[in-house]
């Protein structure tokens, strides 16, 4: 086996995984190749999920701390580790106790901000941006997040984006010499050599991506915020047990009393990225020096929901 850090854990592998930074910590992790066993093909029960990624294979994932992968004969190992670093990943921090959103992150003033938005939103975009304009980043795609005495934690995934080829071109990058993040994929790999932040920081503010006709920050109700979190859930799907429900339910109302949400919109453009780097820059730059001057929390988190009033089930994508 070979030993990574990513997610803040040590994971013993004997799937190797490039993508990774190496490890010589105690596991908190195995993942290893074997049959699934006799479970059914769909199988929930506590923190035990069996199911199946067609033309990728089977998969065990267990308390949050073991991984079983049965792939199918010939598939690609780039797409199978793709699948365990997204999909089967975002099950095991769900089962130790992560809110998993589909969401990139940058550290701005020691503090994280996050973008979050389904594929092709232009998540991974928008922190590499950040990124080459000297700012850390922590997360692309999955953002794992656990709440402590009232604060949210970003934890940091690993020093690998994934960019369309014409977006890597826009910031300056020599596609020839990026590989494709698996056979016949659109994306690239960007694989950072610095500017990663490797260590769990706050999150301050979460940006709800959208598109439209002019770049604009706007302010969002709770109700609508909620109602995103759960669209934009990692693993809504795929786990759903009455106690994954219920904690989700108090992961997200906790999440809105801590965190600064917006509504992002910005016109499709490439050229338009560092426009966008300023505007944020610039909106919390703002929010700060109004919480400086009042010494008080934004509206949004003075006030109140009943979360269990909302149908999870009904927003989940």
């Amino acid at each position: 086996m070979k030993y990574y850090h990513a997610f803040n854990l040590c994971i013993a592998s004997e799937l190797e995984f490039p993508e990774l930074t190496e490890s010589q910590a105690e596991a908190d992790v195995t993942i290893s190749f074997s049959k699934v066993g006799s479970f059914p093909k769909t199988k929930q029960e506590n923190n035990l999920l069996v199911g199946e990624v067609p033309e990728v294979g089977e998969f065990l994932i267990r308390d949050g701390r073991e991984i079983v992968i049965n792939p199918l004969p010939g598939v690609d190992e780039a797409l199978l580790r793709i699948v365990v670093l997204g999909p089967v990943l975002c099950v095991l921090l769900r089962q130790r106790g992560f809110l998993v959103l589909h969401a990139s992150c940058v550290d701005i003033n020691n503090k994280g901000v996050a973008f979050i938005g389904g594929s092709g939103w232009g998540k991974s975009t928008l922190v590499t941006t950040f990124h080459t304009h000297g700012y850390n980043v922590l997360t692309d795609d999955v953002l794992p997040i656990k709440i402590e005495k009232d604060k949210a934690f970003v934890f940091p995934s690993y020093p690998q984006f994934k960019l369309c080829k014409d977006a890597a071109t826009s910031l300056g990058q020599n596609t020839k010499s990026l590989l494709p993040v698996s056979k016949n994929s659109y994306k690239v790999a960007y694989k950072l050599s610095s500017g990663f932040q490797k260590e769990p920081i706050q999150l301050q503010q979460l940006y709800i991506l959208g598109k439209g006709d002019e770049h604009k920050i706007t302010s969002v109700k709770q109700q609508e915020a909620f109602i995103e979190l759960v669209r934009h859930t990692r693993a809504i799907n795929t786990i759903t047990e009455d106690k994954f429900i219920t904690e989700h339910l108090q992961y997200c109302s906790e999440l809105i009393k801590s965190v600064r949400f917006c509504r992002f919109i910005r016109k499709p453009s490439l050229e338009d990225l560092p426009k966008l780097v300023k505007l944020v820059e610039d909106d919390i730059a703002k929010m700060n020096e109004e919480d400086n001057k009042t010494d008080a929390v934004t509206p949004i988190i003075k006030t109140t929901f009943d979360a269990n009033k909302i149908n999870l089930q009904a927003y989940a994508t």
